[in-house]
């Protein structure tokens, strides 16, 4: 995500130079053919034209938008989860005999390697080092070969709180309040995946990208009239404006693209980290801070 309050031009510019270029030439071309020949550039109603397409453009963004809020909400949710599933856990599970303090340290390292691996699932990354880190190669093995790994992990902690009803060191009640805790993690990585695996509808996708290239391929013929040999300087800097809100929402529409202009689930997920390890009484690490003005 990126944090700036200002976005630098130059990277507006990285993002849509190939189409924009190629608009810039066509430009030079129009204006060139107009303004050499006796040729009489036709009348467009370019007002109308631009307004129609404002609107695709807007109701598009608003949607990618929409979808991008939505993913933060959630991981909101998974934060906040995360918290009171290991504040349960310490609450309720017994310091005494050890194995019961193992246990309530495991539900919160298995916690902290679940939100890793759901980020690293949805983000389409093949390895996650964070996992090994914080469990067993074999505990980390048995939930990373599954096809849904992130839900391994929460199948895992929910084997390990009925072990603890069964020592007697939870109560029916307790486990299900514990348990009610798993099912809103499991909601939210529900939502996640249902708007990382659901694309905007073909016709949000495909027409307003089909309106905005040819609506810059009109522009110079109903600009060169009055612009003259200024036609590619007008034209173009009209398309960029056409091209970047097109671009705008490519950039939201899936907030676990792993680009800058994703959520930043790295530092979600160190947050998660820090409660988490805090809680139970293991050194944490620091926050993640913004590299080159982006929180990944």
């Amino acid at each position: 995500m990126i944090v700036n309050d200002t976005p630098r031009m130059s990277s507006i510019v990285i993002e849509v130079w190939k189409p924009l270029l190629a608009l810039f030439f066509w430009d030079v071309a129009v204006t060139a053919f107009y303004m050499t020949t006796t040729f009489k550039a036709p009348s467009l109603p370019l007002t109308i034209f631009g307004t129609v397409l404002a609107l695709f453009l807007g109701f598009r963004d608003n949607s990618a938008y929409q979808r991008w809020w939505e993913g933060r909400q959630l991981w909101g949710l998974m934060i906040n989860a995360s918290r009171n599933l290991v504040r349960g856990a310490i609450a309720f599970i017994p310091d005494d005999p050890p194995r019961a303090r193992d246990l309530k340290r495991s539900i919160a390292l298995r916690q902290i390697a679940y939100v890793n691996a759901l980020r690293c699932q949805l983000r389409r990354l093949k390895d996650c080092p964070e996992v090994y880190d914080l469990l067993s190669r074999e505990e980390a093995d048995e939930a990373m070969g599954r096809a849904n790994p992130a839900n391994g992990f929460l199948d895992g902690t929910a084997k390990r709180i009925e072990d603890a009803r069964r020592e007697g060191w939870l109560d029916t009640i307790q486990q299900t309040q514990m348990e009610r805790i798993l099912v809103d993690i499991a909601n939210a990585q529900g939502g996640m995946e249902r708007l990382k695996n659901t694309p905007l509808p073909v016709q949000y996708r495909f027409f307003p990208s089909f309106f905005t290239r040819l609506f810059c391929l009109l522009l110079p013929i109903g600009l060169v009239e009055t612009l003259g040999w200024a036609t590619p300087i007008g034209s173009t800097l009209a398309g960029l404006m056409f091209l970047a809100a097109l671009q705008i929402g490519d950039d939201l529409v899936d907030p676990f693209s792993n680009t800058p202009h994703d959520l930043p689930m790295n530092a979600m997920c160190r947050t998660i980290e820090i409660d988490l390890k805090q809680a139970i009484g293991d050194e944490a690490p620091k926050p993640l801070t913004p590299v080159k003005g982006v929180l990944w």
